[in-house]
């Protein structure tokens, strides 16, 4: 019996669709606006069942996915990087080619598929973004009014709290008159933006507080409520993972590797995945080793290879250890014992 695949190219607005057979013969070409309706009327409306409808993972990935699986279809989100690995191949890039291109890797089955995280997951990265943001914009605004001020020759301390910053520089610009005229209006802006991240940052405390997954993650060393709930909104499901191992080169802490006959080359770490989960990883590793005082096998470990392999490598190395320990602590409900981390990861 002939089987049928639909490969979409999605855009912001509007998406291209092409289904082929199990054969590579392709039955239908169109374009169509990028809403679960309309592609749904068009799958309905062709005059074979549809056996899978498959895309790469985007921005709208979320919305696609749970609508049109809410509406009976065998749904299949690919990973990006493979798609467009092979998607490269193609002489002509177009909608209509890269759909031609996903309706054919879904046939092959020559992809990956994408977990698809659940709203709960999603709402905490939402709120673990926005934090940053109002942060990054808070930081933005004070190295502007830092500019400004050293044109009329003042010249702020090299390093000011946050929270001491408006009251630190206002008294400054409030003397001179054509200074308080221009630059007043950026510093209300800062103290603002700074009010509304000390809210948010309450919030992201108060929700790593109340999850028990959060609080049992910051008994680690160097685990902080930004590390747990990072860590616990990527992973989302932690039985997704078999292997506690393959958590760490999920998120890209593993080296490359090159083979090719005499050759067997190692590289640097791949930096696939999710970058912000990473950069948590890497401060927590950091903090364990350089700032807290609670001793630990893992420390004990990272301290040694500081010395022989250098600070950076170490930091990477013990933050490989810590995505495989904290996915273990999750998987299955266990305390963390510092007589026993080095094994455990």
């Amino acid at each position: 019996m002939m089987e049928y695949y639909a490969g979409l190219d999605v855009s912001l607005r509007s998406c291209a669709l092409c289904i082929v057979d199990s054969k590579g013969k392709v039955w239908l070409e169109r374009e169509l606006p990028c809403e679960v309706a309309d592609i749904a009327a068009c799958l309905e409306a062709f005059d074979h069942p549809v056996e899978r409808v498959g895309f790469e993972a985007g921005a709208l990935s979320q919305h696609l996915y749970f609508g049109l699986q809410s509406l009976g279809f065998d749904i299949v989100c690919m990973e990006a990087r493979q798609v467009n690995a092979a998607l490269s191949a193609m002489r002509n890039k177009t909608d209509k080619t890269d759909a031609k291109g996903i309706a054919q890797i879904l046939r092959t089955g020559w992809f990956s598929p994408v977990h698809m995280k659940s709203r709960e997951a999603h709402g905490l990265r939402a709120l673990l973004s926005t934090r940053k943001a109002l942060l990054k914009k808070t930081i933005d605004l004070a190295n502007e009014v830092r500019g400004l001020l050293k044109i009329f020759g003042v010249r702020l301390p090299r390093t000011v709290k946050h929270g001491s910053f408006d009251a630190l520089v206002r008294p400054m610009i409030e003397m001179d008159e054509v200074l308080a005229h221009a630059v007043l209006p950026l510093l209300d802006a800062r103290t603002v933006l700074f009010q509304n991240y000390l809210e948010l940052d309450r919030r992201v405390k108060r929700a790593a507080s109340q999850d028990a997954v959060c609080m049992r993650m910051m008994t680690v060393p160097g685990v902080g409520p930004i590390a747990a709930l990072t860590f616990k909104a990527a992973i989302d499901d932690p039985n997704r993972f078999k292997k506690s191992r393959t958590v760490a080169a999920h998120f890209g802490l593993t080296p490359r590797r090159y083979q090719s006959g005499e050759h067997d080359n190692p590289g640097r770490i791949s930096k696939a995945g999710d970058r912000d989960v990473r950069a948590t990883l890497y401060a927590a590793a950091n903090a364990m080793l350089m700032r807290t005082m609670a001793g630990s096998q893992i420390k004990s470990w990272g301290m040694r290879l500081m010395r022989t392999k250098g600070r950076r490598r170490a930091v990477v190395a013990v933050a490989r250890k810590l995505a495989v320990l904290l996915h273990r602590m999750w998987a299955d409900g266990t305390e963390f014992r510092q007589e026993q981390a080095g094994g455990t990861a």
